[in-house]
């Protein structure tokens, strides 16, 4: 047992207990083993490692693709992976959501990254080893399924960073929620889902994010190019229905009753004057759009009636209000002016604007940039699709970018849409949308500061 003593013995003074004690914690502390902070050369690795996998994960989702509230298969793959990676998975979310829980070896924030799920009802016209021969039924119809969206690449590139960063999970600090969301392109008529419905069944209830991720593949940019914009992005969507109402008489015999078809070729005409003539677009852009219109079973029969359905588009409370009591007020009195009527029905579920944060745009683009090469990292127009991303965006700080995926050398505006038939995805884009969708991650978990 050491004792305290004032004894010298060759010179040197003999510790104190106390004095020893503090020695050896400084040698301990000294030579014990620190966490070293994540690292972009240790991101780049680990990305360029995993992108085998990504593109196996990417290919079996879109020879596989299924419906909004139909992901079944989907969602049981998405888990499974998780769960090999060591990550908590909770499912059956909104119908077949999946949230996996991952927790870092150091205190810090919460984040979330988020993936859609769903298909669309879209034959597949492209010539792919693993195009899409799915079939399937939609408002009665038996339809072609197809990934013509992006959104088997977005549940690879999300799979493809839990993986990184599970392997990583020592040295990363904070929590990772990833969100693979189902019906991000609308529920079927009569059903809930898509991101509105995961939140209100408890998303965030117990595990609320300090910020929340997403990306979207895009055909109207090149492979590399990376498009952001702070506050706004993705325009609000609303979808309407429009009944005009004649009086049904014999073809041959209009003057007997009220043409509720040519009243409705009117009104779609008349719709066009809500952008061209009443909304101030230098401030925000709008866009009214009739999709369809029914009405109508035989050669000389005017009918009764017609039913029109169309979306409009927009970036502004104010202009969406103004939209809507414009198309309210013009339809009628078209309508009125003919001798028939007019019932106006919003559809449920709109999509709200998708709004970045400034100041996590800030951040995020700083990622971005660096991730990437600053050169392709631009600020992008607004776009008038909408994205239900939105609602993340009114619970927590958000932040939505595109990623190109258009073949170097196409011209990209010209490229088939999102939503095309003809909708192709390089997968040269796939380890960009990896490497910075990890990149933003990890520097809000470990602090990095906006340049």
């Amino acid at each position: 047992m050491l004792r305290a003593s004032s004894h010298r013995y060759q010179g040197t003074p003999i510790m104190t207990h106390r004095q020893l004690l503090a020695s050896l914690l400084l040698v301990a502390t000294a030579v014990a083993p620190t966490q070293a902070a994540v690292t972009d050369a240790s991101l780049d690795a680990a990305t360029a490692a995993v992108m085998p996998q990504v593109i196996t994960w990417r290919r079996d989702f879109h020879q596989h693709p299924e419906l909004s509230n139909r992901e079944f298969r989907t969602s049981k793959i998405v888990a499974d992976q998780l769960r090999q990676m060591g990550i908590e998975v909770q499912t059956g979310i909104a119908h077949t959501g999946v949230v996996g829980i991952l927790r870092g070896g150091k205190p810090g924030p919460t984040i979330a990254l988020r993936s859609d799920m769903d298909a669309l009802p879209v034959t597949e016209q492209g010539d792919l080893p693993f195009k899409s021969t799915a079939t399937s039924e939609y408002r009665g119809e038996k339809v072609g399924v197809m990934h013509a969206c992006g959104h088997d690449g977005h549940m690879a590139i999300l799979l493809g960073a839990a993986k990184v960063l599970a392997g990583m999970r020592n040295e990363l600090p904070g929590t990772v929620m990833f969100i693979f969301q189902p019906a991000e392109e609308g529920a079927p008529d009569g059903e809930r889902g898509g991101a509105s419905l995961m939140l209100d069944e408890g998303l965030f209830a117990s595990n609320k994010p300090d910020a929340v991720f997403g990306l979207h593949l895009w055909s109207a940019m090149n492979t590399g190019a990376i498009g952001y914009r702070e506050g706004s992005l993705m325009a609000a969507s609303d979808r309407f229905k429009l009944v005009v109402k004649g009086r049904q008489t014999h073809g041959s015999r209009p003057w007997g009753g009220v043409d509720p078809i040519v009243t409705a070729s009117q009104i779609v005409l008349a719709l066009q004057t809500i952008v061209s003539r009443q909304v101030n677009i230098t401030e925000y852009p709008a866009v009214v759009s009739v999709g369809a219109i029914k009405g109508g079973i035989r050669n000389n029969i005017i009918p009764e009636s017609v039913e029109m359905v169309g979306t409009f588009r927009t970036f502004d409370p104010a202009v969406r209000e103004q939209v809507i009591a414009s198309i309210k007020q013009i339809s009628s009195q078209t309508a009125a002016a003919a001798g028939a009527t007019t019932e106006f029905e919003l559809g449920g579920d709109p999509n709200p604007v998708v709004v970045n944060d400034p100041a996590l745009t800030a951040r995020a683009v700083a990622s971005l940039q660096r991730a990437a090469g600053g050169n392709t990292v631009k600020v992008m127009p607004f776009v008038t699709g909408s994205e239900d991303f939105a609602y993340y965006g009114q619970k927590v700080p958000a932040f939505f970018y595109m990623v190109g995926v258009t073949p170097p050398g196409q011209d990209a505006a010209a490229a088939p849409s999102n939503h095309s038939p003809l909708f192709y995805m390089d997968e040269g884009a796939l380890p960009v949308a990896v490497r910075t969708i990890l990149g933003a991650a990890v520097d809000y978990l470990q602090g990095a500061p906006s340049n």
